[in-house]
């Protein structure tokens, strides 16, 4: 049985992906770090010894502390965080329970070096669509909550990219672009080692609206129409990443929790009626 202070891995597993999500930190020691060298989808690696120098970075929020086998050293530290009115709660079994129940883990070279505020920093083309939501959406749930994206004129994003460490995506013969039939998105999936039912779903719908397929899935036409039309409600790109997201939001909990639902309104009247 754990601890009121412990959440078990299913539980966060569930979270972890969602708007509502708690911060991550992983404070393994280099030696444990070592024996598996990965981190659970959206973690930051910490130094348990600096914990009083961070600690404020999570103020206002849950976090989800990571040791190895979830002993002294996350229970530690997360009682350091309680004691300064930060909710924290301890992975039950650590990051070895994790990787035993076979849930995705990234591994950390394919991670852009971080900026001086611990962000990633990722630059596309200016006026996103599908792809260029889809891509950011996924990375922030998934990857680095604290990403910044950086949209550019389409001739200037190589050279931005170079200029201030930020990753080109989404762009024409880049890496994390387009293969063949695949989009960027996939691209994502398939580098992060981020392999789930729902995102695989999720994938399905984004390529399709992507790439002018509309019959890899039922919901890519729809996807692509509300595309068209955030991109026209907004001049700002950031702003409109920011109400898209819930866009994609929305559509990963149908992946994940909602495709056999269906809506019977009518029927329901006519039961009603009935009694």
């Amino acid at each position: 049985m754990t601890s009121p202070t412990e959440i078990t891995v299913n539980q966060l597993s569930r979270l972890i992906g969602l708007p509502s999500a708690p911060a991550i930190v992983d404070i393994r020691i280099d030696e444990d770090y070592a024996l598996d060298p990965r981190l659970i989808p959206g973690s930051r690696r910490r130094n348990y010894r600096e914990t009083s120098q961070w600690m404020t970075d999570y103020a206002g929020r849950k976090v989800i502390v990571i040791c190895h086998r979830g002993k002294k050293l996350s229970q530690g530290v997360a009682a350091l965080l309680r004691c300064e009115g930060i909710e924290a709660e301890t992975l039950a079994l650590g990051f070895e329970g994790w990787a035993a129940a076979g849930l995705p883990a990234i591994a950390p070279e394919k991670l852009p070096q971080r900026d001086e505020r611990g962000r990633t920093r990722w630059v596309t083309h200016a006026r996103p669509k599908i792809d260029r939501i889809a891509c950011p959406w996924l990375i922030r749930r998934f990857v680095d909550p604290y990403a910044a994206f950086l949209f550019v004129s389409p001739s200037e994003v190589e050279q931005v990219g170079e200029k201030f460490g930020a990753v080109p995506f989404d762009i024409e013969g880049g890496f994390w672009g387009h293969r063949g039939e695949a989009c960027s998105f996939d691209t994502l999936l398939e580098e992060f080692g981020l392999r789930s039912d729902a995102l695989s779903h999720l994938a399905l719908i984004v390529r399709g609206a992507d790439t002018a397929r509309p019959e890899l899935a039922p919901e890519a036409a729809g996807l692509l129409a509300a595309s068209l039309g955030l991109s026209r409600m907004y001049r700002d790109d950031l702003e409109q990443l920011s109400a898209s997201m819930v866009l994609y939001d929305s559509l990963y909990r149908w992946c994940r929790d909602a495709t056999g639902e269906t809506h019977d309104w009518p029927a329901h009247r006519s039961a009603m009626a009935v009694q």
